[in-house]
């Protein structure tokens, strides 16, 4: 069943490569310096590539935006998604990926009623607004410094021709691999949640984790979208907005690849956070108002007299329909697919101010004054529980957060049918590991975070650590499949 609702995560994986490989090598080909096939095979393998090595960093923030918690649930998000994406691809523009996946979680979490991450959708938006303007500015500056480098050194025409080629195809790649790196979670990041792969080491030379082999299924699909789909598009950017020169393609594939590899490298986040300066956020931007913002970034240096105007109002437009039509259909395919089809679209997750989860607020330091009149009284999704605790007025923003998570109801029971369940790999869980969560044997727990310090009470093993952002995002993934062998219900 998993591999059937996966289909719609590979449809979607189609769908971007016949939509975003045009953002890659649309310039290339529709300035004729790079044929259709050479541009799609090298497309194909840095994807892949890209998506398996560098492509969990974007998947965080769009987990953030909702976690969608069922695996019937993940393949109509994803399905819907693919469909608003397949119908503007039929129509040759070049459509955000990105804006369609948030569209279609935002769809789930209405029709769910979890609490949609206003914070990160904040932050996401921006990037829709930052990412063209970013990449405009990119394209504008390489451009001018091209052009008085040329202009200085005096390069013959047939020279500059081969070499404005293979920089084509160079850039290209790297393009090809930061699209592989940051939209892979658009694709996959719906199902990391209910993924059931484990992950798995081969003979200690190198190993794949559960996500990874969820992104290398996803940039398979992506790959055949680009050999199978991806021409008409490519002629849309490489030739609909405007007709660039081949030195000019150059400069729009660079700046389009510079602006995805900074939205997603965890390394250059590390290393801005590291010297003290501001991190870029590692969010799923959209490849294709990247590649068209360079694009008028060239057209205004050039006095904008050649930007098809009518062109790029039909892009911008589908800019705004997409997400809107992805949330639009994922709430009614939701619909039909639990009410019609009886399949279940998501777990619900009630919320109660326990006795425990009262302790762990006072704990805190936040006031239990009005809170203590809710002690016992169960919602049924986090958007109830939240309103209740919005009409509370000496709550700070923070205080209601921290009261959301520890007041989410979670039951789960350590048994020893389940603890032989777990994955006893080395490269996975160790284990020292397994012999910590076998003394929790017969316990059970209301809330996760309960098991969570019952564990690190025990052993550091199962404790974060300051400034492990690695190893606390590998913790939680092991937490996760905890839970997810842990969890029970009494109905």
């Amino acid at each position: 069943m998993f591999l059937f609702f996966l289909s719609s995560g590979l449809f979607l994986g189609w769908s971007l490569g016949a939509n975003d490989a045009s953002n890659v090598f649309g310039t290339a080909v529709g300035s004729k310096m790079v044929r259709f096939r050479t541009a799609a095979i090298c497309c194909s393998i840095f994807i892949l590539l890209g998506a398996v090595i560098s492509g969990a960093g974007a998947s965080h923030t769009l987990g953030k935006l909702g976690s969608v918690n069922a695996i019937a649930g993940a393949f109509i998000v994803a399905l819907s998604a693919a469909a608003s994406v397949y119908s503007m691809t039929k129509l040759g523009y070049p459509v955000s990926t990105s804006q369609a996946i948030v569209g279609a979680i935002i769809g789930w979490n209405f029709f769910s009623g979890s609490l949609t991450d206003y914070h990160t959708l904040s932050k996401i938006v921006i990037t829709w607004i930052a990412c063209p303007t970013l990449s405009g500015i990119i394209a504008l500056i390489l451009y001018k410094v091209i052009v008085i480098v040329i202009g200085r050194i005096k390069i013959d025409m047939f020279r500059l021709d081969s070499m404005t080629r293979y920089g084509l195809i160079v850039m290209g790649a790297f393009g090809a691999y930061s699209l592989g790196a940051n939209n892979i979670a658009n694709v996959m990041g719906v199902f990391i949640p209910v993924s059931p792969f484990a992950d798995i080491s081969f003979f200690g030379l190198f190993k794949l984790t559960s996500t990874q082999q969820l992104f290398f299924i996803g940039g398979v699909a992506i790959s055949v979208g680009v050999l199978t789909y991806s021409r008409k598009v490519m002629a849309t950017v490489g030739e609909g907005i405007m007709n660039l020169s081949p030195v000019a393609a150059l400069v729009v594939v660079s700046a389009h690849s510079l602006v995805l590899f900074l939205f997603a490298s965890q390394g250059l986040e590390a290393f801005l956070k590291h010297h003290g300066l501001p991190t870029i956020p590692l969010v799923p931007v959209s490849s294709s108002q990247a590649i068209v913002g360079a694009v008028i970034g060239i057209g205004l240096l050039k006095g904008g007299r050649g930007i098809r105007w009518r062109v790029l109002g039909g892009i911008g437009s589908s800019w705004i329909v997409t997400p809107i039509i992805a949330a639009m259909v994922s709430f009614i395919s939701l619909f039909f697919l639990q009410n019609v089809f009886e399949q279940k679209t998501y777990r619900p997750v009630p919320y109660a101010i326990t006795s425990e989860a009262m302790a762990r607020i006072q704990k805190q330091g936040i006031s239990l004054e009005e809170t203590g009149s809710m002690l016992g009284k169960e919602f049924p999704d986090a958007k109830h529980f939240y309103k209740a605790l919005s009409n509370l007025n000496n709550l700070k923003p923070s205080d209601r957060v921290f009261i959301l998570n520890s007041a989410e109801i979670d039951p789960m029971a350590v048994t020893f049918k389940k603890l032989k369940t777990i994955n006893l790999d080395s490269d996975w869980i160790t284990k020292q590991e397994i012999a910590v969560l076998e003394k929790l044997e017969g316990r059970k727990f209301q809330h996760k975070w309960q098991l969570d310090e019952a564990l690190a009470k025990i052993s550091p093993h199962w404790q974060p650590i300051e400034n492990g952002k690695k190893y606390n995002e590998r913790l939680q993934h092991k937490m996760s499949h905890i839970y997810d062998k842990f969890r029970y219900s009494d109905k």
